[in-house]
C-alpha cells in the first residue's frame, strides 16, 4: 500500500492531502522521516504522523457536524482554539472535509475514510454545497446573471454560483447559493466584489444531504444509505 494511501486509511486526510503533508516532513517509516508520498509500506512497518502511530480501520464512519462559529475547521490548533474536534467525541482518528472559516457556521463533514474525503474534496467531481447568507439590501438580476457566469474575486480567480432562493424583509435577504468549486472564502469574496454586506453565512446542505434540525453544535453519525448518497449528486 502506498504511504498516501495508508494515512488516508488511518484518518488523516485525502490521499492528495496526504502528499503534501508527507512531503512536510510529517510521516516517519521505522522512525525515519519519509518524504515519498509512493513508499510501499510493507507489512511489519511502523508509521508514525507527527509523532502518533497509525493503523489503517477498516471501520468507516461519517460524521455531520453543526459548526459553530468562531470554531476553527482543524483536528488541532497550537493558539488553544476551539476547533471543530472539541465537538466530535471518536475513538478513530478523524479529519474535516474540506473547510469552514472561522466565522461560517453549519454542516461540516468528518471522516476517516480517505477514498470519500477525496472524492468529495475533488474540484472535479463539482459536488455541491449549499450555502444561507444573511445580507444587507438585495441581488439585484444583473448580480444574479453575474454570479451564475462567474466573477473576478481577486488572485486570478473567478466565483461562481447558483441562486436558489431570495427572501427580502426589511432590507435585509436570505439569501440560499449553491457552490461547485469551493475556492477559498468564495461567497465572502464573491459578495465583496459585489458590494454587499454579508451579514451571516451558513452551510445548510452538502451533496444530496441536508442540515435539517440538528442544533448548533451537535453531530450525528451518517447511515450507510446517506453515506451513498453523497456519491449521487
Amino acid at each position: 500500500m502506498r504511504l498516501n494511501k495508508y494515512l488516508a486509511k488511518s484518518g488523516v486526510a485525502s490521499r492528495r492531502k496526504s502528499d503534501e503533508l508527507i512531503q512536510m516532513a510529517t510521516t516517519e517509516v521505522n522512525g525515519k522521516i519519509c518524504l515519498d508520498p509512493a513508499y510501499d509500506v510493507r507489512p511489519g512497518d511502523k508509521i508514525f504522523f507527527d509523532g502518533r502511530r497509525l493503523t489503517p480501520s477498516n471501520e468507516k464512519i461519517v460524521y455531520m457536524l453543526n459548526k459553530p462559529e468562531k470554531v476553527i475547521t482543524t483536528v488541532s490548533d497550537t493558539h488553544g482554539r476551539r476547533t471543530v474536534m472539541d465537538y466530535v467525541k471518536s475513538k478513530l482518528r478523524l479529519s474535516p472535509v474540506g473547510r469552514l472559516d472561522k466565522q461560517t457556521k453549519g454542516l461540516l463533514l468528518l471522516t476517516n475514510d480517505g477514498d470519500l474525503h477525496h472524492y468529495l474534496t475533488h474540484p472535479s467531481n463539482r459536488v455541491p454545497k449549499d450555502y444561507e447568507a444573511i445580507i444587507e439590501g438585495r441581488v439585484d438580476p444583473v448580480n444574479i446573471r453575474k454570479l451564475s457566469r462567474g466573477i473576478y474575486i481577486g488572485d486570478k480567480e473567478y466565483g461562481r454560483a447558483e441562486m436558489l432562493d431570495q427572501e427580502t424583509e426589511k432590507g435585509r435577504s436570505k439569501v440560499k447559493l449553491r457552490l461547485r468549486q469551493g475556492k477559498k472564502r468564495e461567497i465572502r469574496r464573491i459578495f465583496f466584489r459585489l458590494k454587499i454586506k454579508l451579514l451571516s453565512l451558513k452551510r445548510i446542505g452538502y451533496s444530496n444531504l441536508k442540515l435539517g434540525n440538528l442544533s448548533e453544535g451537535e453531530y450525528r453519525q451518517l447511515t450507510s444509505k446517506e453515506i451513498k448518497s453523497l456519491y449521487d449528486q
